[in-house]
């Protein structure tokens, strides 16, 4: 007979709950949340596991790797599904989420989420920490901005390596002033410098990863936005269409149909925020600053006109998460298409 397992994981605890094939608990309890210790409960439970699921959260990564290493047939679910299933529950425990999990698990009535391998998951994790601190810069940046403002000084827009200079320039020899702004520019100084460091490690990353070279063949497609795409993607062979790929990355539109009623909205946003921001970013750089005929941005040109800008860069954005899951897969080339300036 075979068994199958919920894990409702916590940060300290998780909560375990082994059902058999009729949807009988066999077994209850709760287990420290590390691999070591989910390993040791089932060793001793001296049980063959079908199948052991857990939903999709920061530590599911970490904790599906130790359970895999040991021969555990973990798998992960996709946390939106799962919530669905739990949520006609009256009474929501950690106890109760386990068994309502071991029941998704044992009647296979689940969406499996792709575990990326460690080191995509270590390239996430610097785009992210990049990201952040960039994010600061700029929360700090207009903070400075307002408190000038305050003063009657208008900063403009110098660039960022001369953004503490002009506003020691502007502040003069107010002591107020420069009590107030000198603290931050300070912190700004410092955040820029460690924003300069990341960056030279994802540009490192992406000269030497042949994937990442090859994307960026590109146009508009640069060092970041072919990382984010190689550590999103992982195993370009898990999706069967190209296609699928855009609807993965939250890049289709949702709808909604019901008899007569047939609502076609805004993309769903539902995958990886990262990758499609940066896709979206990829797609402004080809229609606005790409000087360089190619049948893509041709096409893009004619979206933008007919339908503005905007829909333009997102239907590009698409396109590009098409083309470049087809180029590593097949490991060829950008097509550019046959030059015909009258359709540019």
């Amino acid at each position: 007979m075979g068994y199958y397992a919920g894990l409702d994981v916590s940060l300290e605890e998780t909560a375990v709950c082994v059902v058999d094939e009729r949807g009988q608990v066999v077994k209850e309890a709760r287990v420290a949340s590390e691999p070591e210790a989910l390993v040791d409960f089932f060793a001793k439970l001296e049980l063959t596991m079908e199948r052991v699921g857990l939903e999709a959260c920061s530590l599911a990564a970490w904790l599906h790797d130790g359970l895999m290493a040991a021969g555990l047939p973990a798998i992960c679910l996709e946390t939106r599904q799962a919530k669905a299933a739990m949520g006609s529950m009256p009474v929501k425990t950690d106890r109760n989420d386990a068994r309502a999990l071991a029941q998704i698990v044992r009647t296979g009535w689940f969406r499996q989420v792709h575990v990326k391998s460690v080191t995509c998951r270590s390239w996430r994790a610097l785009l992210m920490g990049r990201r952040m601190v960039l994010n600061k810069v700029r929360d700090l940046e207009n903070g400075v901005r307002a408190v000038l403002r305050e003063s009657g000084i208008k900063l403009g827009t110098p660039g960022r390596q001369r953004f503490a200079e002009r506003v020691r320039e502007l502040a003069g020899d107010d002591p107020v002033l420069i009590a107030l702004v000198e603290p931050l520019l300070t912190i700004i100084i410092t955040m820029v410098r460690e924003l300069a460091r990341l960056t030279k490690q994802v540009l490192d990353i992406a000269r030497d990863e042949p994937v990442c070279r090859r994307l960026m063949t590109v146009p508009g497609v640069g060092p970041l936005t072919a990382l984010a795409f190689r550590a999103t993607i992982d195993r370009p062979e898990r999706f069967q269409r190209s296609r699928d790929v855009g609807a993965h990355l939250g890049l289709t539109p949702r709808r909604y149909q019901s008899g007569e009623t047939d609502v076609t909205g805004r993309i769903s946003r539902c995958g990886d925020e990262l990758t499609r921001t940066a896709l979206y970013e990829a797609a402004n750089t080809l229609l606005v600053r790409s000087k360089k005929w190619s049948s893509l941005r041709a096409w893009g040109m004619k979206v933008a006109k007919n339908r503005g800008m905007a829909r333009a860069r997102v239907a590009v954005a698409r396109k590009l998460a098409v083309i470049l899951h087809r180029m590593w897969r097949d490991n060829s080339e950008f097509i550019w298409g046959k030059n015909d300036p009258a359709k540019a």
